[in-house]
């Protein structure tokens, strides 16, 4: 072989050698992608499967809370109801009786009204308090000023939270 057929040969060797090199980087690269695209697609089917499981969650736990807030509003409704059953047997009652049978009836909603953590705010002859007090007057009194004189309407607070403030009248002092 001469010269100019090897550096023919060794022309064609090189350029034979840069295209063998050129399809496999290009294939690596294209593995490389598929196999970005299959974890991209796997995580895109991870995060729309969570995103459906939490809206069923969300539904379940609204379903649940009213369920539960219905049976609830159930029990205490089934207490007044036996209040109810109480009143018509005081209407159909002769007047003699009538007054013993009121206050059986106010005593039976007192206990179920506390068996469900109702109970009544004190306040006669007690410092006024706004957090649970309702000031609708002002009367002079024999009192020291700011004690409560006269409860109109009556407070009750359901376990820790006042659920109606008591109307009360409060003292001026001796004027």
């Amino acid at each position: 072989m001469n010269d100019a057929e090897r550096s023919e040969e060794k022309t064609g060797n090189e350029c034979t050698g840069t295209s063998d090199t050129a399809p496999l980087s290009s294939q690596t690269d294209s593995t490389a992608l598929d196999e970005q695209k299959k974890a991209f697609s796997e995580l895109n089917d991870r995060y729309l499967r969570l995103a459906a499981d939490f809206e069923n969650f969300k539904k379940r736990t609204a379903r649940d809370r009213e369920t539960i807030t219905n049976l609830a509003n159930e029990r205490f409704a089934v207490d007044i109801i036996e209040v109810l059953d109480n009143f018509e047997r005081a209407i159909k009652a002769d007047d003699a009786h009538l007054r013993e049978g009121i206050v059986q009836i106010q005593r039976l909603l007192s206990s179920q009204l506390q068996r469900h953590g109702i109970t009544p705010v004190d306040a006669l002859n007690k410092p006024f308090n706004p957090a649970e007090h309702e000031a609708i007057a002002h009367l002079p009194s024999e009192g020291a000023e700011g004690i409560v004189v006269d409860e109109v309407a009556r407070g009750y607070r359901m376990h820790d939270k006042v659920i109606r403030y008591a109307k009360v009248a409060v003292s001026k002092g001796i004027h």
